[in-house]
């Protein structure tokens, strides 16, 4: 039975589709020419596919394979090449590309070196190419298991297995999966298939590992071998639950989808001579791929971030009383200074802790030392009339925009009071700002989509609340609405697709979930999951809640709770570093974590990065977040793009 036709059968599957190379329009493909190897190996009559990511309906963990989120075969009858005897591949350019799309090459099946007459069916690789309109005939593809670990975890956040990789057809869409092919190229080298080893600095050891970990079964004799059958059997599509991949490429997205599953069996599959070296020495906490970023200034200090519509990544720098801006790859477009200090006066930025980005793409900030706001264009210049003060705003923490493009700022100082500034920075909440409504030493601020605004009301009350506040400033409750366990010490809160409010309790290390009118409909074990003095939070597309830990400055972690409140990252969480800064979730699914204790915290376990990327690991988010109360997306306060 030839690769083809098991995996007809299979989960993956090969989809017949329509080719796009005989219908008319689109792009014509460049021809292309590779090498596919398992470990050290060529794998001799491989089928090698080339796919389009479809645009028809969401991939995804989670996500079943359907018609709708199957990848477009570009290539004419019989759909695919055959590798020779050095592993080599070669493809004419007689096809033609959707445009606009998104393509990747993967390869089925062929003999990793074995006796002849050997075809491994379930030996499957990937590697991504980018934009069909950016291929050259010139770029030599090299697929193996490291461009494999990859692609599989770049595109995670669209993948349901390695022939379902899809998104919807928005714009912002196009852009999360354009940037997702981007992030690729920070990881490994397209014409040599090996890990980068310079900056961003890769976790070359991890992706060494996991490429290790699927040689096991890519250099075996097929799915009955001791490497396959244990590699399948502990890369479920659930983690600890669900079904068995058959093809390596399957089964490295489904351990990009599930990065705490079954670690030390997944670990023990290399050999003792493994192909990909240097790697991991012991198993690690996860298998999460995480790069590190910097602007080369020494006192960067990030705090507070957010991401715009086309992926970039916006910090505040406290330390410097700078903005800074980042691609969606990691780049510093605002320079080493940012969008600095030396260009402002000591009035336009002075303490700058929180930040939003308006349906225009224009960055508001929140200047905590300055007592007011300040406004900035997409190019990072600031609004000559800023700052903007009035409306009661004294020392504000936090800043959302609502659906009609309004301002507003949270001031904890006092009882605690709320700024309301239209787009103009003219302010609509009096001299004294809004007030009542239980607020007392307030924390945190998002807004729903019937424009509500809600927070949380910190220590110095008992038992602990949260405010809610119509468009018009009003208090909903005069009280507020009390959670009834008493003092849990709400540090920042988030809201769902459905409209559920989430609060991180720092002081018990719980995390709450409210539903409309302030009912508690839940609120986690002290300690559930490994959470331990929560602090930052977001949502990402399939309403999975991630929560910021630290350990008072000496580590810290991840935990990820499914829309239930169940943590679903282990025992003890994503152990990363010492992160203690904002968090954020772009289009591509990736995870973004300012490291405030880079320069301000003295645990030796700093990182020396200020920022950092967790790859893949969340579902694709709207951005800004503005834009998700919005036309088209306005139905709920998160959404896919």
């Amino acid at each position: 039975m030839t690769a083809c036709a098991l995996l007809l059968s299979g989960c993956a599957g090969v989809p017949v589709l329509t080719s796009p190379a005989n219908q008319t329009g689109g792009i014509q493909g460049a021809a292309l020419k590779g090498k596919v190897h398992g470990g050290e190996q060529p794998i001799t009559g491989a089928q090698v596919y080339l796919y389009a990511v479809n645009t028809t309906g969401y991939g995804g963990p989670g996500i079943a394979a359907s018609s709708s989120n199957a990848s477009v075969s570009l290539l004419k009858s019989p759909g695919y090449v055959t590798t020779d005897s050095n592993g080599n591949f070669s493809i004419t350019g007689d096809y033609t590309c959707p445009a606009g799309a998104q393509v990747y090459i993967y390869s089925i099946g062929g003999n990793p070196g074995l006796t002849s007459g050997t075809d491994n069916t379930a030996a499957g690789l990937l590697a991504g190419l980018g934009s069909c309109s950016a291929l050259s005939s010139s770029q030599f593809i090299w697929v193996n298991e490291v461009s494999t670990i990859a692609t599989a975890y770049a595109l995670a956040g669209f993948a349901s297995d390695a022939t379902h990789i899809s998104s919807s057809s928005t714009a912002l869409a196009a852009t999360g999966v354009a940037n997702a092919m981007g992030t690729i190229t920070n990881l490994e080298s397209l014409s040599t298939g090996a890990v980068l080893y310079e900056y961003p600095d890769p976790p070359w050891d991890t992706i060494n590992t996991l490429a290790n970990i699927l040689a096991a079964c890519t250099n075996s004799a097929g799915p009955s071998s001791a490497g396959c059958s244990a590699l399948f059997s502990n890369a479920l599509s659930g983690g600890a639950t669900g079904t068995q991949p058959t093809d390596t490429a399957t089964a490295a997205i489904n351990m990009a989808h599930n990065p705490s599953a079954n670690i030390a069996n997944l670990f023990a599959l290399q050999s003792s001579t493994p192909p990909f070296q240097p790697d991991l020495s012991t198993a690690p906490n996860n298998l999460i791929l995480t790069l590190g970023f910097s602007t080369g200034n020494p006192d960067f200090s990030p705090s507070a971030i957010a991401i715009d519509a086309s992926g970039n990544v916006w910090v505040l720098d406290d330390y410097e009383a700078a903005l800074c801006e980042f691609s969606p790859l990691g780049v510093a477009l605002s320079g080493s200074s940012c969008f600095g200090s030396s260009s402002f006066a000591d009035t336009d930025l002075s303490g700058p802790v929180a930040l939003a980005i308006d349906s225009g793409g224009n960055i508001w900030t929140a200047n905590n030392g300055g007592s007011s706001l300040a406004e900035f264009n997409s190019s990072g210049v600031l609004n000559p009339n800023s700052p903007f003060t009035g409306g009661g705003i004294n020392s504000p923490t936090a800043i959302a925009i609502d659906g009609q493009g309004y301002i507003w700022a949270l001031n904890p100082p006092s009882a605690g009071s709320l700024s309301k500034f239209n787009s103009s920075g003219v302010e609509q909440s009096g001299s004294s700002g809004y007030t009542g409504g239980g607020l007392d030493d307030p924390s945190g601020l998002v807004i729903d989509t019937s424009g509500d605004a809600w927070t949380a009301n910190k220590l110095s009350s008992d038992p602990a609340t949260i405010s809610e506040f119509n468009p018009s400033g009003s208090p909903v409750s005069a009280t507020g609405y009390s959670e009834g366990v008493g003092n849990f010490g709400p540090a920042n809160l988030g809201i769902d697709g459905a409209g559920n409010i989430w609060v991180t309790n720092s002081l018990q290390s719980t995390l709450s979930k409210f539903g409309s009118g302030g009912t508690l409909l839940a609120t986690s074990s002290a300690g559930a999951g490994g959470l331990e003095n929560p602090g930052g939070i977001a949502i990402d597309g399939a309403n999975n809640i991630w929560t910021l830990n630290d350990a008072y400055g000496e580590y810290s972690w991840l935990v990820e709770f499914n829309s239930s409140g169940t943590p679903i990252s282990g025992s003890g969480g994503y152990y990363t570093a010492t992160l203690t800064g904002g968090m954020a979730i772009d289009g591509s699914g990736n995870l973004w974590v300012s490291n405030v204790g880079y320069n301000n915290c003295c645990s030796e376990s700093v990182s020396t990065y200020p920022l950092f990327e967790f790859i893949g690991v969340a579902s694709p988010v709207v951005t800004p977040i503005v834009a998700n109360l919005l036309s088209p997306y306005g139905q709920h306060a998160v959404n896919k793009p």
